[in-house]
């Protein structure tokens, strides 16, 4: 009777510590806390000149399409640096693709990876996927996976354009990025 009174006893105090433990933060050792960073990034984009980064493969006139055109899809390879001048030092490139997605020509959607190829990110990158209506001001992205020191990244960012060269169709944005991570 006295083994199993002591069983009771036992199995009764393990439960009322287990309650305790799930109660002040035992799951988190299940479910590790995310960090965020945030970060600003210039993206070059570039159509004409020797540093040309970005061409138009399709559209309605083949690869003579538009950028501003509707249906002209642009395939990019443009540096992304820390400032917004390109003399500023380079940290990567943003690799993808966008197409002009609004009948009316204002409006692109883009998928790219921002690959850093120097700095504190280097051998990580983000994937960039969203709306470009670039007449706005500020537009918003979605960032909906990541590399390296991004693993399991979920974040937006706002897009605005530094400057743009419609002559030359040179272009210069700047990308405020926020994430979450693990």
């Amino acid at each position: 009777m006295a083994i199993s009174n002591l069983l009771t006893f036992t199995n009764s105090l393990l439960l009322v510590i287990l309650a305790i433990l799930c109660s002040n933060g035992f799951p988190n050792l299940f479910k590790p806390q995310s960090n965020q960073t945030n970060i600003v990034i210039y993206v070059h984009d570039y159509f004409t000149g020797e540093d040309a980064s970005a061409i138009a493969v399709g559209g309605r006139k083949g690869s003579e399409s538009n950028v501003l055109e509707f249906g002209t899809l642009i395939v990019v390879d443009d540096p992304v640096t820390e400032g917004p001048r390109i003399e500023s030092r380079e940290i990567g490139r943003a690799q993808g693709m966008y197409i002009n997605s609004q009948s009316d020509g204002k409006g692109l959607y883009m998928v790219f990876s921002v690959i850093f190829t120097g700095g504190e990110f280097r051998g990580s990158s983000l994937e960039i996927q969203g709306s470009d209506l670039f007449t706005l001001k500020e537009r918003e992205f979605g960032v909906v996976s990541g590399t390296g020191f991004f693993r399991f990244v979920k974040g937006f960012g706002i897009m605005q354009t530094e400057n743009m060269d419609l002559v030359h169709l040179r272009a210069v944005i700047k990308l405020n990025i926020t994430v979450k991570h693990y």
